[in-house]
Parts: structure tokens; sequence; C-alpha cells
């Protein structure tokens, strides 16, 4: 059954909203001089974990927000199934993000800036919805696309 326009709605204003923090997530990774990526999941209009890149500071490549988030979602739930769920994150996730993504069954993706040479989702290809693995994904792009990808544009704009 379609969804009544209240609840699309109510659903796009709810995605802004989250949006808008995994976006404050960003710009404190930035201010630690991490790349400005930030993600939140969330279950029933309640947080389950957030996070933003930690790459440098935790001298670890796998530190990506997403997973930060993922990794602290599981950890409150004591669980690795991310089971009625919905990552928000600035960037379009890269080939480990998605693929943490899948193996922890996040039914719903929403992200705001494509990455034209790491994105997995939309750009370089379509993890989250392939269909010959396990699980996919319902994604929404382009959710404060472009405040994200200005957010990054700058940070790697000081950098050069």
């Amino acid at each position: 059954m379609a969804a009544s326009p209240s609840e699309l709605t109510s659903e796009v204003s709810a995605d802004l909203a989250w949006m808008e923090r995994a976006l404050e997530l960003a710009r404190a990774a930035g201010e630690r001089g991490e790349v400005p990526v930030g993600a939140v999941i969330v279950r029933a209009g309640e947080v389950l974990g957030e996070g933003h890149n930690l790459t440098v500071t935790e001298a670890d490549p796998t530190t990506h927000a997403e997973v930060v988030a993922i990794r602290s979602a599981a950890a409150a739930l004591g669980d690795w199934r991310l089971l009625d769920s919905t990552l928000y994150v600035t960037l379009e996730p890269c080939a480990m993000c998605a693929g943490a993504i899948v193996l922890a069954r996040i039914p719903r993706v929403v992200y705001g800036a494509r990455d034209p040479k790491a994105g997995m989702v939309h750009s370089l290809g379509d993890l989250l919805r392939d269909p010959r693995l396990n699980h996919c994904c319902e994604v929404v792009d382009g959710v404060l696309g472009e405040a994200s990808g200005d957010l990054l544009r700058a940070f790697f704009r000081e950098r050069r």
C-alpha cells in the first residue's frame, strides 16, 4: 500500500532533521582534522548510534563514519542486526561501508553528497541494492547533498 501524502511529508521532514544531525557530526570531524563525514542510525525516532570519521585520530582506515555509527548502534543494542533502522550519512558510502551496512541488515540508507571516486551506491557501483547479496537496502540520495558537498569541498580546499 502506498504511503499517504502526510506520511511522505513526515518521512521527508524526519530525513532532513536526521541529516542535519549527520552534518553536525561531519562538522565536528572537520574541526578535528578528519574528513568531514557524519552518520546517524535511527530507529523509531531514536538514535541507536552515531559517529564521524576517525581515521586520522584512531590511525585506523576502518573508522569511517558509517562503521563508527554501526559499531555504536550494535553495542547499544547488544545485537549486530540493526533491523528496522535508517542510516543517515553525509557522503555516499564506499565499498567497505556499503558492505558493513549490508552485513548489519540496515534496511534504509539516506545520504547527502555523491562520491564519484569511491561511492558504491550510485557512483561506481551499487552494493546496497545488488540482488545477489543476502540483504538489500532502500536508498534515498541527495538529502542535504549540496550542504554535504560544500562542507567536503571547503575542507579539501583548505588543505591544498
